[in-house]
């Protein structure tokens, strides 16, 4: 894995190697041998593993063949996006 430094800028390169990491599933292998596994425990892993890219495939098909809808796709939130803005603050009473 390859990631180049542009202008001296370290941090970006670095958040673009761990999202490549991220994406490759080397976290979650690193994770996962950091113990020792019993042969039984990684067959059904790895069987649970297979259906869920199975269902998953056979999904994005019937979306496609138009046998299910599509999910909703995510909407932005409608405010501002930052913590702390005023209009998130509640108002004190006046009695």
């Amino acid at each position: 894995m390859q990631v180049f430094v542009r202008d001296n800028n370290v941090d970006q390169a670095l958040r673009v190697l761990k999202k490549k990491m991220q994406r490759e599933g080397v976290f979650r292998e690193m994770r996962r041998k950091r113990f020792y596994e019993k042969p039984s425990d990684k067959a059904a892993r790895e069987k649970t593993e297979a259906i869920r890219r199975r269902h998953k495939l056979a999904r994005k098909q019937a979306i496609r063949d138009g046998l299910i809808a599509a999910p909703a796709k995510k909407r932005a939130a409608s405010g501002t996006g930052r913590r702390g803005s005023s209009a998130n603050v509640a108002q004190p009473r006046q009695s």
